[in-house]
């Protein structure tokens, strides 16, 4: 069954966040943005809260995937991030990478299940991830 998961992909079900769980106050203050991305986005998404703000991972990373950013009250894509920095091919290559591998070093860090705008995503609840994701998006604006 394993080697079949692989080629037509396995659904994980995480435990529900706990309610009260710091993760879900963090959320809670991004939730119209959020709801909002839930409904225009059709595939996998998973959440790192942040102190206000979201980092949301769309598709299957750490390989495939695209990021959405929840700040300042607005959803901003990573190829508007792109287009906003003038970055290059090559820049936007290099962001991604270090996305990637962040998500990577917090493989081990338990994940949650929540429902916003009608859609379940994965939450990883995790500070070390949202330092992390923090420094990358700093640095390339600056």
């Amino acid at each position: 069954m394993g080697l079949l998961n692989r080629f037509f992909g396995s659904k994980v079900e995480y435990p529900p966040l706990p309610v009260g769980n710091e993760a879900l106050v963090k959320l809670d203050e991004v939730k119209a943005p959020l709801e909002e991305l839930a409904h225009k986005v059709h595939d996998h998404l998973e959440v790192i809260p942040a102190e206000h703000e979201a980092f949301v991972f769309l598709g299957k990373p750490p390989e495939n995937f695209g990021l959405a950013w929840i700040h300042d009250g607005k959803v901003t894509s990573l190829n508007e991030l792109a287009k906003e920095r003038h970055l290059s091919q090559t820049e936007v290559e290099q962001l991604i990478d270090r996305l990637g591998e962040a998500y990577q070093h917090a493989s081990e860090t338990p994940r949650y299940s929540a429902k916003f705008g009608g859609k379940q995503m994965v939450v990883i609840p995790s500070q070390g991830l949202e330092r992390e994701m923090h420094q990358i998006m700093t640095n390339t604006l600056h």
